[in-house]
């Protein structure tokens, strides 16, 4: 009887986040398939899994076809193996899907496990409509080509999720800025770790007020297109209900941002308009 092929996602960063179920199956099977097999062997040996060397193999682009071949001759001669990812859930944005393929093709029974996803904690944390989403991975590394890529996404009324890097992100942002307008935005960096930051406001503003220099993993979140739009009336009707009340237009900038999500500078702007009424 043929072994079974386990999905195994693994912590995104904090390591109590792995399942009671993810451990069990590392224990149990045959051979773990990693694409870096150092940094895995240090995160077995922490859930004190057998990391030995003829147990933990390597799987990455480079070897996908050579490797994927040993493991589907291992798992009909009855072997079961785990695919794990470096962090996360396997197959997203990551090596994999030509051994997943091709275990189907040899009537291999694939057992995917639910656990930690950079997407869906950033997407949950974001605060936008998620009826319907749509992941980007990691976006073209060439200005035009990222560009191209957003013109697409213009109009559409679905949340936009992607990968970037700290380097890039002040980039990606201005991009955004020209070709989708400002909207709202979540920037997540190093999710479920000790110096996890959420950051949150118009595209505009964090353009021109992100910190340089900023280190880790970052997930982007982009509200969709007319998601975040309110009637200008019940803005103005909320600025001059605060204004009444003797609010300071700054106060009011704030305050409105954060109730409406919408830009401060804006909101500013407004306000000062109608408070000379």
């Amino acid at each position: 009887m043929a072994g079974s092929l386990y999905i195994v996602p693994t912590p995104i960063g904090n390591l109590a986040d792995i399942t009671f179920r993810a451990v069990e199956v590392l224990k149990s099977v045959s051979v773990i398939a990693a694409e870096d097999t150092r940094r895995t062997s240090i995160l077995l040996r922490h859930y004190g899994v057998n990391s030995s060397k003829n147990r933990l193999l390597s799987l990455h682009e480079h070897n996908q076809v050579s490797r994927t071949m040993e493991l589907i001759k291992k798992m009909s001669a009855g072997e079961s193996v785990a695919l794990v990812s470096d962090a996360g859930t396997p197959l997203i944005s990551d090596p994999g899907s030509y051994l997943i393929s091709k275990a189907i093709e040899s009537d291999i029974k694939i057992v995917s496990l639910p656990g930690p996803s950079a997407i869906l904690t950033a997407l949950t944390g974001s605060g936008f409509l998620l009826d319907e989403f749509l992941f980007l991975g990691f976006l073209p590394k060439k200005r035009g080509a990222m560009i191209k890529r957003f013109e697409q996404l213009r109009d559409s009324p679905l949340t936009i999720i992607f990968f970037d890097s700290p380097n890039r992100i002040k980039k990606t942002l201005n991009i955004l800025l020209d070709v989708l307008g400002d909207r709202r935005i979540v920037i997540c960096r190093e999710m479920t770790k000790l110096y996890e930051e959420i950051i949150r406001g118009s595209i505009s503003e964090l353009a021109s007020g992100l910190k340089e220099n900023l280190k880790g993993e970052i997930t982007v979140v982009v509200e969709g297109a007319g998601e975040g739009e309110i009637e200008v009336d019940v803005i103005n009707d909320r600025i001059l209900e605060l204004i009444k009340k003797g609010e300071r237009v700054s106060a009011i900038a704030d305050q409105l941002h954060k109730e409406l999500g919408v830009s401060k500078k804006g909101i500013y702007s407004l306000a000062l308009k109608l408070n000379k009424k």
